[in-house]
């Protein structure tokens, strides 16, 4: 079994689409915490395009596992 690296995918309405500041942070859309950046990414893509009209509204992967294990 390979081993577990979380990442978390979120996103919503951004104040500029040139930077990750959101409108409203109670109105942010977490999709997920996935086991692997491969499903982490397959996520982001799904709902990205969902999204892909809106152009103030931006989906990112955090590297979750990074952040718990920094040393790593």
């Amino acid at each position: 079994m390979a081993e577990q690296l979380l990442h978390l995918v979120f996103g919503g309405q951004v104040t500029d689409p040139q930077k990750l500041e959101f409108a409203d942070l109670n109105k942010v859309d977490i999709v997920g915490i996935y086991p692997s950046y491969t499903e982490a990414e397959a996520a982001w893509r799904s709902v990205s395009q969902a999204n892909v009209d809106d152009a103030m509204t931006k989906y990112v992967v955090v590297h979750l596992h990074k952040l718990l294990q920094p040393e790593e």
